[in-house]
């Protein structure tokens, strides 16, 4: 049995960094649902799988395993035995991915993988949903949130090092536009478990929030 490890919380928290980070420093998998969405989208893509078909995309996920490894400290995604890693980035891969994901049985298929990942490793998740629908018996929840002005204030920074300009208020007001989405869908909506450590990190950088986690990894293991 693994140890899971599950972070929620609202777009712009920090969620994706500070959860890589734990994976590399504690030997977790960091079990990116993005690549798995993706490995799916080949196995559609070879197989001339339409994903709007859902009897004919609910009988193609009954063929599909899809597992993370690690080689030398990078991710590898396998898709069936087969190493998918370097063409899960394609073009082609993603808009086959993004038209995937929002079929049940493929959604239904990767809770399903997730939590096989999880009963067989150690695994640290994040997302809007893992400490409530997908790992609702995870050893450690954490529920990361920041003020949205923080929050937005660090996604126009992550844009300036890119060189794109974004405007502060825009971007706040986008930020505060998708909590409310997140929170109020029907599907899996955006909350803290009942169970889950809240971390506001509005004054912690990401060095300062993992090592936080990694604290209370330690204390329950």
């Amino acid at each position: 049995m693994g140890f899971n490890v599950a972070i929620d919380g609202p777009a712009g928290a920090g969620k994706s960094t500070v959860a890589k980070m734990i994976s590399k420093e504690m030997g977790f998998i960091y079990v990116d649902t993005g690549a798995m969405f993706r490995a799916i989208a080949i196995y559609f893509l070879r197989n001339n799988v339409c994903p709007e078909d859902e009897k004919a995309a609910s009988e193609a996920c009954k063929g599909i395993d899809v597992g993370i490894v690690y080689e030398k400290g990078a991710q590898q995604v396998i898709l069936n035995g087969e190493n998918v890693t370097p063409i899960l980035r394609t073009q082609e891969v993603g808009d086959m991915a993004s038209r995937a994901s929002v079929n049940p049985a493929v959604r239904n298929t990767l809770l399903e993988l997730q939590r096989k990942l999880a009963r067989e490793n150690d695994v640290v998740m994040d997302g809007r949903d893992i400490g409530t629908v997908v790992l609702p018996d995870a050893e450690l929840k954490i529920y990361l949130t920041a003020s949205s002005r923080i929050r937005a204030e660090r996604r126009v920074g992550e844009l300036k090092e890119k060189g794109i300009e974004a405007d502060l208020e825009v971007t706040e007001k986008e930020i505060i536009e998708r909590d409310n989405r997140d929170m109020n869908r029907e599907v899996a909506p955006l909350k803290q478990a009942d169970d889950a450590i809240l971390l506001n990190t509005d004054d912690l950088d990401a060095d300062g929030v993992a090592a936080k986690i990694m604290e209370y990894i330690k204390e329950r293991r």
